[in-house]
């Protein structure tokens, strides 16, 4: 709705604030120039960027639709720009707060969105609500649209330097539970170090894509020699804080391959236990292998003499060798026999 844009006529004086209706009567004032802060890219919103600031339906379209890169277009009275915030969600996801703006010589049109419904209204315009307190304040009086939207995107770095302090303090804290033994749940830990990871690489990539479009705008020939300090110092905080975030990201990726050289440690550890444990088991089972032999041949050399004496000891009338006066010295032979036959057997093929 366009109850909620706020729209500031900013002059050497001060800065005062006007509704949708003042719009043509301003941007026709030469004194000053205008800042029209949008907070939702609405129907009326669509109407407005189209019909009274009759900006490029391609660009109207961009304030409709999410981005997933920051993005600059050089128009004939004016530059449009994509940028992105970071903003903290749950389980480690990073929420890309888009800040489109429409950079004009007697203007400054600044879109949000759209974002994810989960983003507060707070947090989507963090930036330009700071710049709009210090301007009712005094502390900011800016001469140029370009040097307000300088104002603002410096706010918007800071924003994400602040995110790169908070995941540095979790990235300490998790190379502290590596350092000092604490990792009891490798699975969430690992998990909680790549979403550090996650969350530097978002604000990395943002930065460098940043920071490109602004070294790009430096070159324009069509900026202003008065702008283009303020272009060139936004391309050197986002350079800044690229090298910030490559340096913390370096710091994560060696507590990262410390913690996985401790789990590979431990991994060979366990490996070599459990080896040893395997070749303990080999060793006993071919002792107990080695007895077994032993036990069944003995009970084999014992088994022969026994069958021998079973079947002579069969009470049948006619059996053979009833009345043989040498059938028992002829069966105990037998016995013996039989008994030493296996035990040179079992002797040869190494069972005794």
């Amino acid at each position: 709705m366009l109850a909620d844009v706020h729209i500031l006529k900013i002059t050497e004086g001060g800065a005062e604030r006007h509704t949708v209706t003042d719009l043509d009567r301003l941007l026709a004032d030469e004194t000053g120039f205008v800042w029209v802060d949008i907070p939702h890219c609405d129907d009326d919103a669509v109407r407005l960027l189209s019909e009274t600031f009759k900006f490029h339906r391609l660009a109207v379209k961009d304030c409709q639709e999410r981005n997933r890169v920051p993005k600059m277009h050089v128009y004939a009275d004016h530059v449009f720009v994509v940028l992105h915030a970071p903003e903290r969600g749950e389980r480690g996801h990073v929420h890309y707060l888009e800040l489109d703006q429409f950079i004009g010589a007697n203007y400054l049109v600044t879109v949000h969105g759209p974002n994810n419904p989960a983003v507060s209204d707070a947090a989507a315009e963090r930036e330009t609500r700071a710049a709009r307190g210090r301007i009712d304040n005094g502390r900011l009086r800016p001469a140029t649209p370009a040097a307000l939207s300088h104002a603002i995107v410096a706010a918007l770095i800071r924003n994400q330097e602040e995110y790169v302090e908070l995941v540095t303090a979790d990235v300490w804290a998790l190379e502290q539970q590596v350092t000092g033994g604490q990792v009891t749940e490798p699975e969430a830990f690992l998990t909680d170090l790549f979403r550090a990871r996650h969350g530097l690489l978002s604000v990395r990539t943002m930065a460098t894509l940043s920071g490109a479009l602004y070294s790009h705008m430096a070159q324009l020939s069509a900026l202003p020699d008065g702008h283009r300090a303020s272009v060139d110092d936004i391309a050197d905080r986002f350079t800044r804080l690229r090298s910030i975030t490559d340096g913390q990201r370096e710091y994560l990726q060696g507590v990262i391959d410390f913690y996985q050289s401790l789990l590979t440690l431990r991994s060979t550890v366990v490996g070599q236990t459990q080896n040893d444990r395997v070749q303990e088991l080999t060793v006993a089972s071919y002792a107990q292998n080695e007895e077994v032999k032993k036990i069944s041949a003995w009970a084999a050399i014992f088994f022969a003499p026994s069958l021998v004496a079973a079947v002579y000891g069969m009470n049948f009338t006619h059996m053979p060798e009833l009345e043989w006066a040498f059938g028992y010295p002829f069966a105990v032979v037998l016995m013996i026999l039989a008994g030493m036959a296996l035990h040179w057997a079992f002797k040869r093929r190494g069972w005794l």
